[in-house]
């Protein structure tokens, strides 16, 4: 990796890198670059190389050689910028707790910090107990002045605010302030993940490298993190299958396919028209192309049939226009996607599920109570709210996987469930993938199942492969399936778009928009919800352990929400206070610790005038003005006046020494 890139605009630069595993071509001939403050996201299918393109950038993995005569791959990094990404977060301490895990981020300020609170005891162990001018009293001097300096590179350093910074982050990524003290060997898989994102966030890295920084996020933490790295000024680039968060935050995107990259201006959406237009331009050239190469070939074939000396001659000019012709490449195809569609069962009654009081949780964690809803015919229920707070606990009663501590629920007339569940749980680790399908649907030929399976792009030697080795998004796709080729007329689904690439996402909101029946889901993914809900079931609003039933769409809902529901986030908000009190404090005490240090530095400056001085008069009494009585008598009196000072600077060098965080003395 060079220092700085070719152009010194630029904060990294990629260029020209290509990476192979054996015969496979992963990357093809990648270049872009970024200025600073520039958000990239990435995008492509699942398998397509964007996390080896960021182990490029990073170093873990190396550039394949060039061809003769080509230049190498390299990136390139402006001077004195550094790049930080999830992956190079350390390992935390087996008995750190949350907090002290996200603080390890500070590792210098929390040394500078110790060795304030050292010296600070240090000073007022010095403190002089005797006369004035002892050795005690320098030292308490010296102390204080090394103090004073240690304190403004600490303050300048951001001493006063990373704590209550720290808490603010960890808030607004989930972790309120009973996670604070919890080991973080007691973390779950996701929290670890949210905990690393934190202690990214909170380093002081010039350019971010975030893969999937969305996952594990409820949406309040999206909407924030969206808004917190469109404000940071940091150079970013993102891998993500979140749209609506691509939407937000891109500023360009590059997308990976077919092993080669394309670079666009704006954000997804604007990416993906371009893409569209781009196409369908290349198309139309090559299309005009071929049908002008086709008449051009018919004529020279027309006019050697005639054989005659002109013919030959017109012949042999078109076809040396032919070879000179540029030709137009027809568009690479797309990568393949998946295809489903859902199967009705038939019609449902008009009142499909109805709830009756339920209630759910735990002897330490309740989750929710005493809910009652009715869910009708047709209607698309998407239920959103905080991680842990019982979405998939509800969707599992309202599947009847689970039964609830209190209440009824109950289904309509001729209803028939098609589940989907987020983790994936009905899949048996020690099958194959045709197996496993074709014990579900033991009727179903073997052309039925295969071809099946293909629609989820599971082909040839893919149908033989053990479960257990399966990727997140190749179990997601084998549950969906599994799925389709059931009937159904309502589908309950807990975060269906986990671990699926764009592209299958697109196909599950497609097959779900043309489903004729009733779709409760739980999303955490906004592009799907704000295209299909026609009714919100929010958690923990307007009171923790009730739900919002809000008849109509998520925009609206945002709307109605930030109007209406805002005292419903108040346990939230006042953590979040409770830092901004915790921020303002600490500016308070910085304004403080401020006009210590320049009293500190004026005691020390005007000690050592008056030592020196005192000096002076000390050497004139003992030697010039031995016999001088009018001029002794001058000295003796200033010599009284300049000790009086110094008892006085000594004992306020005293004061100051007991007073390190800035009490008024």
């Amino acid at each position: 990796m060079h220092p700085e890139p070719k152009n010194p605009m630029y904060a990294i630069s990629c260029d020209n890198l290509s990476l192979s595993f054996g015969p496979v071509t992963v990357l093809e001939k990648i270049s872009f670059s970024l200025n600073e403050g520039e958000r990239l996201g990435i995008i492509g299918v699942n398998g397509a190389g964007k996390t080896s393109l960021f182990k490029l950038i990073t170093d873990e993995y190396t550039p394949d050689p060039p061809p003769p005569n080509e230049p190498a791959g390299d990136v390139y990094i402006a001077r004195g910028l550094t790049v930080g990404s999830l992956s190079q977060i350390p390992d935390f301490e087996p008995d750190a707790t949350l907090m002290s895990a996200a603080l390890s981020a500070f590792t210098g300020l929390l040394e500078d910090e110790a060795e304030l609170e050292r010296l600070r005891l240090a000073i007022e162990k010095a403190s002089p107990a005797g006369s004035p001018g002892s050795d005690t009293d320098g030292d308490a001097v010296q102390l204080a002045t090394r103090y004073a300096s240690l304190l403004d590179k600490f303050t300048r350093a951001g001493g006063f605010e990373f704590r209550g910074r720290t808490k603010g982050i960890l808030v607004n990524l989930g972790f309120d302030e009973r996670f604070w003290e919890l080991p973080v060997s007691s973390l779950s898989g996701g929290q670890k993940t949210r905990l690393a994102l934190a202690c990214l966030l909170l380093r002081n890295d010039d350019i971010l490298l975030l893969d999937e920084p969305t996952n594990h996020l409820d949406t309040d933490a999206m909407y924030w993190l969206e808004d917190y790295l469109k404000s940071c000024r940091k150079t970013v680039l993102v891998i993500s299958h979140d749209r609506y968060f691509l939407d937000s935050v891109a500023t360009k995107i590059l997308e990976i396919e077919n092993t080669h990259g394309k670079l666009y201006d704006g954000n997804y959406t604007a990416a993906r028209e371009k893409k569209a237009a781009d196409r369908a331009e290349q198309e139309k050239h090559y299309k005009n192309q071929q049908r002008e190469i086709a008449r051009i070939e018919a004529y020279i074939e027309q006019q050697r049939r005639w054989g005659r000396e002109r013919n030959i001659i017109a012949a042999e000019s078109r076809q040396k226009l032919l070879d000179k012709m540029e030709r137009v490449e027809r568009p690479d195809a797309l990568p393949e996607s998946v295809r489903l569609q859902f199967q009705k069962s038939g019609e449902s009654g008009n009142e499909v599920l109805y709830l009756r009081n339920i209630s759910r949780g735990y002897p330490d964690k309740p989750l929710f109570r005493n809910i009652t809803l009715t869910i009708k015919k047709r209607e698309r229920v998407f239920i959103t709210g905080p991680n842990g707070c019982g979405k998939s606990t509800l969707v599992r009663l309202l599947a009847k996987k689970d039964r609830p501590d209190s209440g009824e629920v109950e289904y309509g007339n001729n209803v028939t469930v098609g589940y989907y569940d987020q983790e994936n749980q009905q899949l048996d680790d020690s099958k194959t993938v045709f197996d496993e399908l074709w014990d579900t649907y033991p009727d179903l030929t073997q052309t039925q199942l295969r071809s099946a399976l293909a629609l989820f792009l599971f082909k040839s030697d893919d149908v033989g492969k053990q479960i257990s080795a399966l990727s997140g998004g190749e179990r997601a796709r084998l549950t969906l399936a599994k799925l389709i080729l059931s009937k159904m007329n309502l589908l309950i689904l807990d975060e269906p778009t986990n671990h699926l690439d764009i592209p299958s996402r697109e196909a599950l909101e497609s097959a779900l928009e043309q489903f004729d029946g009733t779709i409760i889901v739980v999303s955490h993914d906004r592009y799907l919800i704000k295209k299909l809900a026609t009714r919100v079931l929010d958690f923990g609003v307007p009171t923790p352990l009730s739900i919002y039933n809000y008849h109509g769409g998520w925009e609206e809902y945002r709307e109605y929400k930030a109007k209406y529901l805002q005292p419903a986030e108040q346990e939230r908000a006042e953590v979040v206070t409770r830092a901004k009190e915790e921020f303002l404090s600490a500016k308070q005490k910085q304004s403080e610790q401020r006009r210590l240090e320049r009293r500190a530095r004026l005691n020390a400056e005007e000690t050592g005038r008056v030592e020196s001085r005192l000096d002076e008069i000390s050497r004139e009494i003992n030697g010039d003005a031995a016999t001088d009585h009018v001029r002794l008598a001058e000295l003796y009196e200033e010599q009284q006046a300049l000790e009086a000072r110094l008892l006085e600077l000594y004992e306020e060098a005293e004061r100051l020494s007991a007073n390190p965080a800035g009490c008024d003395v």
